[in-house]
């Protein structure tokens, strides 16, 4: 191998010089090697004063090979470039005859480098085999693989600093000769001018790059922090930040995972912001924290680059169907803990579908800023939590003040009739059991008073006795009520609602008239009685509870059951403990205890002096049907004590007439002296006798009455309308 010093150049360096000599006697005549000399010369002159136009080094790179090539003759092109922070040279292969794709960039310790070697001896060289290049290893490698067998390395040096190297192949074996090294040295020293602005023109931009990234992260920050403060709904703060992030870190989708309350060993998916999401990755969705990236990063602390892409961590198998279902190949994984915290409150996960898409400085800026992230989102979890549970504090101290405004029917049990006393038993047989009751019995017959004996008797007594009238609501709104709503679940739902079933969270549930709700309705409650769960209208969340469930009914649900008016599976879920309730005309010895329980209460209440009840009343009143029950002796009784005056209840004994248990016609009765009740039997007599007892159809007594069918047989069941034969439905 050839060795040159640098100093040894003595060309001159235009035609004018090489005139000058032959004129001196230095060169006797203008032979065609001196015109092919100073052709080259001003070709050299011009070279220079093109590259160093060059201010972007990927620029001069672009464009060496194609100048050079009209200076000296190679297959093989490299330029090294001394890295001061990592003490290499970074080798850029500009041009190769054998190489697929350029340019090709590399950094390799400056000891072990070819080019190193010229940069740090500042001398030229010269190989001429590659043999000579084993001491090598990585270059003799490379130049094997671009058939490279002859190479030069000239040093780069400016009278400012040593730039690197700059090296020439050949596929032929032999080396470059002296004149072509003398020439080649001249060609490295506009090379390294050229190679030093460009450098130093590229670290300017670079500084400015640097300081205009500082700025929008120091921004970003300052973005994030005003976001924690202002920010406590959490999908506000979160849609705040991952607007703020892509700015900086480009990503496709950006996901808050929080512990799932009801699944401690989950994560569910509170946040996504994915414009491009294929349905794979939902909200609400929840994932296992075991064996999974997102898992590990929440129990650890620790941030993790995972991806398909070599030195990231793999993706976890339980994630891979998601993974390829949305075509993502990079994500960052960061636990959100605060400072002042040893546990996380949650994970932010970036997804992108490009392949290593972060770099660890982008790994380690986020996870700066998640710090800041994770006390907002504690915070925000926590207002969360205060607001829910203020909401239903709210909601139970307004449902309680509605109950204690509301006119109760009963304040205690009142009777001594074995009916009675067997329905108690009963209650206090199942009470203390979390069995569901479905209590039956006619109405006004007290269903409520004794669901709320089997809760006061219960172990959850100390909790709160809700109750809905499934009857009493809309059924567009049924749902609403029971399960509760969603912000913007439909018109006019401005605000998350917290419905019964989250009211009674560890208490009781009474669903009053359960044969009155919707059939389209039903598998939503049996799903909730069978596995205590359910989701908010308009929400994919799913709610746990803990309810026991009472209900009641003046309705057949068998016979509803046989008609296709409910579902059997549900009847048979909630029919787990039947109670049923025997109507008043059946307690006949309770009606003159519940009469005289009444007046006594209806006279302190109206500051009335009704002491005592005439025989005659007490007799009429026994005798009577009472077809509305208790609750319609409780408002007789109060409309004879409002008539009363002196110490004697006057009640309105025309108003009790004796009903018949059975009739196939009218009872006669003078037309002044009708009931109500005996018009309507009147009534519905007439169209069942036109109708020749057809009850249903488009000729039958229901479609004459403009009711529905079933509706009809429950008043014909209440009225004691029967016939003797069998009727047509």
């Amino acid at each position: 191998m050839a060795k040159l010093s640098t100093r040894s150049i003595s060309y001159p360096a235009t035609t004018a010089g090489l005139l000058s000599m032959q004129r001196a006697g230095s060169y006797p005549t203008m032979t065609q090697d001196v015109e092919v000399l100073a052709s080259k010369y001003l070709a050299l002159m011009e070279v220079s004063r093109v590259i160093a136009s060059y201010r972007d080094l990927s620029e001069l790179f672009e464009n060496m090979a194609e100048y050079l090539h009209q200076l000296l003759g190679f297959h093989y092109l490299s330029v090294a470039v001394y890295e001061e922070k990592s003490e290499t040279m970074r080798v850029h292969v500009l041009q190769s005859s054998a190489a697929k794709s350029l340019p090709l960039t590399f950094e390799i310790p400056v000891e072990s480098s070819v080019g190193g070697e010229a940069w740090k001896s500042q001398t030229v060289q010269n190989f001429r085999s590659s043999g000579e290049l084993q001491r090598f290893p990585r270059a003799y490698e490379l130049f094997r693989e671009h058939v490279v067998n002859s190479f030069c390395v000239l040093p780069l040096t400016t009278a400012h600093r040593r730039v690197g190297a700059l090296g020439f192949g050949r596929q032929a074996e032999g080396g470059y000769s002296e004149e072509e090294l003398e020439f080649g040295q001249l060609v490295a020293a506009q090379v390294a001018v050229a190679l030093d602005n460009a450098l130093h023109y590229d670290e300017g931009l670079s500084l400015q790059k640097q300081l205009a990234r500082e700025r929008d992260r120091l921004r970003l920050v300052l973005e994030v922090n005003n976001s924690v403060v202002s920010n406590l709904e959490l999908h506000d703060l979160f849609h705040a930040i991952s607007t703020s992030l892509r700015r900086l870190v480009s990503h496709d989708s950006a996901t808050l995972l929080l512990p799932d309350t009801s699944e401690p060993k989950m994560l569910r998916v509170y946040a996504l912001d994915f414009p491009g999401s294929r349905g794979f990755v939902h909200q609400d969705m929840t994932i296992p924290i075991e064996e999974t990236n997102p898992g590990r990063a929440f129990v650890s602390g620790k941030p993790i680059l995972a991806g398909t892409a070599p030195g990231y961590t793999p993706f976890t198998p339980k994630r891979m169907r998601i993974i390829d279902g949305e075509g993502l190949r990079s994500s960052m994984i960061l636990p959100l803990m605060p400072k002042d915290s040893g546990a996380s409150v949650g994970v932010l996960a970036l997804g992108s579908r490009t392949e290593s898409a972060f770099t660890q400085a982008d790994l380690d800026f986020v996870w700066q800023v998640a710090q800041q992230i994770a006390i907002g989102v504690k915070n925000a979890v926590e207002h969360l939590k205060l607001s829910e549970s203020a909401a239903r504090v709210s909601e139970q101290k307004s449902y309680l003040e509605e109950e204690i405004r509301a006119e109760q029917d009963f304040e205690d049990i009142v009777g001594s009739s074995s009916a009675l006393r067997s329905v108690l038993a009963q209650v206090e047989t199942v009470a203390p059991t979390d069995s569901t009751v479905l209590i039956a019995g006619e109405t006004g017959t007290g269903k409520e008073l004794i669901a709320r004996a089997i809760h006061e008797r219960s172990s959850r007594r100390e909790r709160t006795f809700v109750k809905i009238n499934c009857s009493a609501i809309p059924m567009g709104l049924l749902e609403s009520e029971l399960f509760g709503h969603e912000k913007g679940a439909f018109t006019g739902a401005i605000a998350r609602k917290i419905g019964r079933f989250e009211l009674a969270h560890l208490g009781t549930l009474f669903l009053d008239e359960i044969g009155d709700i919707p059939l389209e309705l039903q598998p939503k409650l049996l799903r909730v009685l069978q596995e205590q769960e359910f989701e908010r209208l308009g929400g994919t969340a799913t709610q746990k509870v803990d309810v026991r469930v009472i209900a009641a009914t003046n309705r057949s649900l068998g016979s509803m059951v046989a008609e296709g008016q409910f579902r059997s599976d549900l009847f048979y879920r909630l029919n787990v403990f039947p109670l049923s309730l025997p109507p008043l005309r059946e307690r006949q010895e309770d009606i003159s205890l519940l009469a005289r329980y009444f007046t006594s209460k209806y006279s302190r209440r109206m500051n009335r002096n009704v002491q005592s009840i005439p025989a005659p009343t007490l007799e009429a009143m026994t005798r009577y049907g009472w077809p509305g029950n208790v609750r319609e002796l409780q408002n007789f009784i109060e409309r004879a004590v409002i008539l009363s005056v002196d110490r004697e209840l006057r009640a309105p004994l025309g108003e009790l007439k004796v009903e018949p248990q059975a009739e196939t016609a009218p009872a006669p009765t003078n037309g002044h002296d009708k009931t109500l009740r005996d018009m309507e039997r009147e009534h519905i007599l007439e169209a069942l006798q036109k109708s020749n007892w057809v009850i249903g159809g488009p000729a039958g007594a229901a479609a004459r009455l403009g009711m529905k069918r079933t509706s009809l047989l429950y008043r014909m069941e209440k009225l004691h309308i029967t016939r003797a034969r069998g009727l047509s439905f």
